[in-house]
C-alpha cells in the first residue's frame, strides 16, 4: 500500500478498501457490511481510541460514508459524531508561562474587563471574554494564547462552530464551500467526505465490459504530483486506470485548454472576471460575495467541459471524474455539471480501487495521455490558469488589442478573500482572479494522497512532456476528434 500524508487516511483508506471489493464481488450485502469494522479492527486492544468497541463503531460509520448513498446525496462533508470528541474547549487561556507581572498589560488591554488578577496570576473571566484577542497582543510573555481547534482553523469560511452543550464540531451547509480542508487538518479524523466509489464499480460492472455503453475516466492533472516515488510513472498510473475497467481515459487538462480559450474571449469581452475553474472558490464567491458573483466567469470547468464534449459525441456514455478535490462531488450535483458528469472520486478512493483489483502499478506497461497542452496541464498548481489565460489570449487570431491581462493568482481561499474584498470596492488593480481554495491549487486539494513540496515541479514536469505545444493545436485536436481516444 503506498503511504499516505497521514494515518487519518490511512483509516479512511481501509474502509474505501474493503467496500470496493465488495462492491466488485457484489457482495454489499448488511451480513458483509457489518462485518467490516471488526476484519479492520481485530483487536483486542485499542490502537487510539478508549477501546475497540469505540473504535469499530468509528469504523462503522466510516463504511457507511464510503457507500455514498443516492446520487445527490447531501451533504458531501459530514462530521462523525462519535469521533469528535477528543479535542480541547476553544478560547483564550492563560498558559503557566504567566509570570504574574506587576505591569498588568493583559487586563489594561482587556475592553471587558475580563481579565483579573488571582494569587498574581492573570485569570480571564469566560463569561465576559469576546476573544478579541487585545491580551494575546499585550502580554511580554506570550503566556495567553488562543486554543482553536484544527478544524475550525482549516474551515477560512466560517462555516464550522462548535456545540457548545456537547463540544461537537457543527457544519453550517448554507456556508460551507466543500473545499475538504477540515476534512484533511482533522487530526482525529471526525470529518470526512462522502464517497461514490460503490457507483463508479457499479457503473463499470453493468457496462459488461463497456459493450451496453463506454464509460470513461476524465483525470486531473495533478495525477502527476500523486506518486512522486521514481518507480512508479504518471504513464503507470493511467495504465492502472484503464485496467479497472474505464473505455478510455482523457485528461481534464485538454477541457482546461478550451477553458482557458473561452475565457480569454469572456475577459476581453467584460473587462473584468473571475474564474470558474475551482467549484469551492465559486461557492465561496456566491455566500461570501453575492456582490461580485455577477463577475464569476461562465465558463463551465475543465471537468465538466470536457465531460460535456464526451456527452455530445457518444450520448449514451457514462463519465467518471478522478482528482483531488472533494469540492467536485458537490459542482456534479449541480443541474448544469449533472447531465455531463456521473460520478466523481478522488485520488484517494482510485488507489482503494487500484488494491481492491490488487493492480501492482510498478508492474503495469505505461500509457501516455496526450492531446492537452502545458497550458491545460499547469491548471492543476496555483498560477497555472492565468499563464494559460494569457497564452490563449496571445494565440488569439488578430491578437487581443490594448487589452493587457492583469492577473490576481490567488493562492488559497485567505488571498481569495482579500482579492474580492477590494474587487467589491472597486479597488482592485488587477483585471482577473484566478481563484483557488487550496493552497498550492489542486495539487493542495484535500483527498490528494500525498502534499509533496515537489508538487509543482512534477506538474510543470508533466506539462513540458505535452505533445501538443500550444492551446490552439489542442483544442483544434479535441474539436476534430469530439473528445474521442
Amino acid at each position: 500500500m503506498y503511504l499516505f500524508d497521514t494515518y487519518v487516511q490511512k483509516l479512511k483508506y481501509k474502509a474505501l478498501l474493503e467496500v470496493a471489493k465488495l462492491a466488485y464481488e457484489d457482495e454489499l450485502t448488511p451480513v458483509n457490511l457489518m462485518g467490516v469494522p471488526e476484519k479492520i479492527i481485530p483487536g483486542p486492544k485499542a490502537s487510539f481510541r478508549c477501546c475497540i468497541y469505540k473504535e469499530r463503531a468509528i469504523m462503522g460509520e466510516r463504511v457507511k460514508l464510503a457507500l455514498g448513498g443516492e446520487r445527490g446525496a447531501k451533504p458531501v462533508v459530514s462530521v462523525i459524531d462519535i469521533a469528535c470528541d477528543e479535542c480541547p474547549v476553544n478560547g483564550i487561556q492563560v498558559t503557566e508561562a504567566c509570570r504574574g507581572c506587576i505591569a498588568h498589560r493583559c487586563m489594561n488591554a482587556c475592553p471587558k474587563d475580563a481579565i483579573t488578577i488571582v494569587n498574581h496570576r492573570a485569570t480571564i473571566d469566560k463569561e465576559k471574554c469576546i476573544e478579541c484577542g487585545r491580551c494575546l497582543e499585550a502580554c511580554s510573555y506570550s503566556a495567553i494564547i488562543k486554543q482553536t481547534r484544527p478544524c475550525m482553523r482549516a474551515c477560512k469560511p466560517g462555516a464550522l462552530t462548535i456545540d457548545q452543550e456537547s463540544g461537537k464540531a457543527v457544519i453550517d451547509d448554507d456556508k460551507c464551500i466543500n473545499c475538504g480542508a477540515c476534512v484533511y487538518q482533522c487530526p482525529f479524523g471526525a470529518i470526512s467526505d462522502r464517497s461514490y466509489i460503490t457507483a463508479a464499480i457499479e457503473m463499470i460492472r453493468n457496462s459488461e465490459n463497456n459493450k451496453k455503453y463506454h464509460v470513461y475516466a476524465v483525470v486531473a492533472p495533478s495525477i502527476a504530483s500523486q506518486y512522486p516515488m521514481k518507480n512508479v510513472s504518471t504513464e503507470q498510473v493511467v495504465a492502472g486506470i484503464a485496467a479497472l475497467g474505464f473505455h478510455s481515459v482523457i485528461e481534464a487538462a485538454w477541457g482546461a485548454d478550451l477553458v482557458a480559450q473561452l475565457e480569454a474571449e469572456e475577459l476581453l469581452e467584460k473587462g473584468f472576471l473571475t474564474s470558474s475553474c475551482c467549484p469551492a472558490f465559486v461557492r465561496y464567491v456566491q455566500t461570501q460575495f453575492p456582490q461580485v458573483a455577477d463577475k464569476v466567469s461562465h465558463t463551465p470547468s475543465p471537468m465538466a467541459k470536457i465531460a460535456e464534449v464526451i456527452k455530445r459525441n457518444d450520448p449514451t456514455s457514462r463519465v467518471v471524474f478522478i482528482g483531488p478535490c472533494i469540492a467536485k462531488k458537490a459542482e456534479a450535483q449541480l443541474p448544469e455539471v449533472a447531465e455531463h458528469v456521473d460520478c466523481v472520486l478522488t485520488f484517494e478512493e482510485m488507489q482503494a480501487m487500484f488494491d481492491a483489483r490488487e493492480l501492482d502499478l510498478e508492474s503495469l506497461e505505461g500509457v501516455e495521455l496526450d492531446n492537452a497542452s502545458y497550458y491545460g496541464r499547469v491548471f492543476a498548481r496555483s498560477g497555472g490558469l492565468a499563464v494559460a489565460v494569457k497564452q490563449a489570449l496571445s494565440e488569439r487570431e488578430g491578437g487581443a488589442g490594448d487589452f493587457e491581462l492583469k492577473a490576481a493568482s490567488c493562492n488559497g481561499i485567505q488571498e481569495c478573500k482579500m482579492a474580492l474584498l477590494k474587487a467589491s470596492k472597486g479597488v482592485l488593480p488587477e483585471n482577473f482572479i484566478e481563484g483557488m481554495a487550496c493552497v498550492n491549487g489542486c495539487i493542495g486539494g484535500p483527498a490528494c494522497l500525498t502534499h509533496s513540496s515537489k508538487d509543482k515541479t512534477l506538474v510543470d514536469e508533466y506539462g513540458k512532456l505535452a505533445m501538443e505545444k500550444s492551446i490552439a493545436d489542442a483544442t483544434r485536436v479535441l474539436n476534430l476528434t469530439g473528445g474521442k481516444k
